[in-house]
């Protein structure tokens, strides 16, 4: 008998500088991606002074369509969705383009406005990024720049700006010189676009927030490459705006990091990322999951749940690799116990309790590849999957994580999500309550008491449990002694 497989589904974007596919399956209440296309046209670039696409751009565009064409023959036309964005919105003679397009995918091409742009991207970034509170969404595209602000599923602001990467090179940048003078005038001319949100943005008001796709992308690879941490900071922004600057000419653009593609639209999409930085207030900015064609997918996926986008990602890779979900709910359970014993100030990042019951949650996942060295297979996987609702840092973490979860301790390697104190912290608790579940049933797990005094902590048994229970008395000792090694005393009582 075959095995019933899930549909494809197939999302278009057809921008003002690149052309993106994105072909998914939907796998354990989750989006599996199964091809990525991407096709730099460059759409913009061919508007004439009278908005009319040159012949050349438009063959460009036609071109990759073909490409795009031949992977959407086995996908269902329902589950295909492809929309035009900001250079086709503006184009004269974008129905021309338009009518041979469709033929050459043999779908329809929605020509969307910057409103339900903005509205999709929005979406994609809430079904593919964690944190709760008010959001405030930049995506940055070729010839449009969205800015939104939301919370959950639901936008309380949409804006679609005309501004964007590729009109901005050819309207600041046009001789590619890259001077003081022309970083100043395209800043000021983003300045100027924004001035009629600013003040109802800033009245609105935000918790956090993230950039969407390719520019933001880019500039967040550039910082890791260069050694800094992945979040974005206005200081940071004016440290690639010197170090461009400092090369002259676009051509010559050899900054760290900076792929070659991205190179000729990086010094207009900085500047446009400076001026809402410094207009808005914006003090940091994460990368998002997810944005328009990601929006486009869960629009199409009825089953897909509005729920926590965290929550949605563990039970899916739960349920994906097998795992012992109610004994990891038993450790999770600990862990939080433990730490709340711990004290308010304990750990101070409000990430913190989030990051240890998803470790908790997933400790056991290297044991699907195999119990030996169980602990660098999950580093591993942890490392490889796409986790919806946790930044890059944050992947990072949980794979340090469950690599020492348990046996040989070694502090946790360097990374951003929160401080290395912290995260030391969260995995000396992850460890005690790995060894307090260990029976796997929650009857037998200990009552204890947590104290933490700094590095400090003291576990105080129940009476006499320790002589009932030699096993687990003996491993508790090695633990301390393990966690005394790294100079964090445990004291087992």
């Amino acid at each position: 008998m075959e095995n019933a497989r899930s549909p494809l589904y197939a999302a278009i974007d057809l921008g003002s500088n690149s052309f993106h596919m994105l072909v998914v399956r939907e796998v354990q209440g989750s989006v599996q991606t199964l091809a990525k296309i991407k096709r730099k046209v460059r759409l913009a670039s061919g508007l004439d002074s009278n908005l009319n696409l040159s012949d050349e751009a438009m063959q460009r565009g036609w071109d990759c369509l073909s490409l795009f064409a031949e992977r959407l023959q086995d996908i269902p036309s329902d589950n295909i969705r492809i929309v035009a964005t900001a250079a086709l919105r503006s184009a004269k003679n974008a129905d021309v383009f338009i009518k041979h397009a469709n033929q050459i995918l043999g779908n329809s091409i929605n020509v969307i406005t910057g409103e339900e742009e903005a509205c999709t991207i929005y979406q994609g970034v809430a079904h593919t990024s964690g944190g709760k509170g008010k959001r405030l969404v930049v995506d940055i595209g070729g010839a449009s720049t969205e800015v939104i602000i939301g919370e959950g599923f639901d936008a309380a602001a949409l804006t679609s700006l005309d501004m964007g990467c590729v009109t901005w090179l050819e309207k600041h940048f046009k001789d590619r010189s890259l001077t003081e003078k022309s970083f100043d005038s395209a800043i000021e001319g983003a300045k100027a676009v924004l001035s009629p949100i600013v003040k109802r943005y800033r009245e609105l008001g935000w918790d956090v927030c993230v950039g969407a796709s390719g520019t933001v992308q880019a500039l967040q690879e550039i910082m890791v490459a260069q050694g800094m941490d992945e979040t974005i900071t206005l200081a940071k922004l004016h440290r690639l705006r010197k170090q461009a600057i400092g090369f002259g000419q676009v051509e010559e653009l050899d900054i760290d990091g900076l792929t070659l593609e991205r190179a000729l639209v990086f010094p207009s999409g900085l500047s446009i990322l400076i001026a809402i930085f410094e207009d808005l207030g914006i003090e940091s900015m994460t990368l998002a999951g997810g944005a328009l064609r990601e929006g486009l997918v869960y629009g199409m996926m009825d089953t897909m749940s509005e729920q926590d986008i965290r929550k949605r990602t563990i039970q899916s890779i739960q349920s994906r690799y097998q795992l012992d979900d109610i004994h990891a709910d038993n450790v999770a359970k600990t862990t939080q116990s433990l730490l709340q014993q711990c004290g308010e100030g304990w750990i101070a990042e409000p990430v913190a309790p989030v990051m240890l019951d998803a470790a908790a949650k997933l400790h056991e996942i290297g044991m699907s590849i195999g119990f030996k060295k169980d602990g660098e297979h999950a580093a591993y996987l942890l490392d490889s999957l796409d986790l919806p609702g946790f930044t890059r840092a944050q992947k990072k973490l949980l794979a340090e994580m469950l690599r020492h979860y348990r046996e040989q301790l070694v502090p946790i390697a360097p990374q951003s999500a929160i401080s290395p104190n912290s995260a030391n912290r969260l995995l000396r608790l992850l460890r005690i309550a790995v060894l307090l579940c260990h029976r796997r049933d929650s009857k037998a797990i200990p009552i204890v008491t947590l104290k933490a005094n700094g590095d400090s902590l003291e576990l105080t048994m129940p009476d006499n449990w320790l002589n009932a229970n030699v096993l687990m008395a003996t491993e508790l000792t090695l633990e301390a002694e393990r966690q005394s090694d790294n100079h964090w005393p445990l004291t087992i009582a």
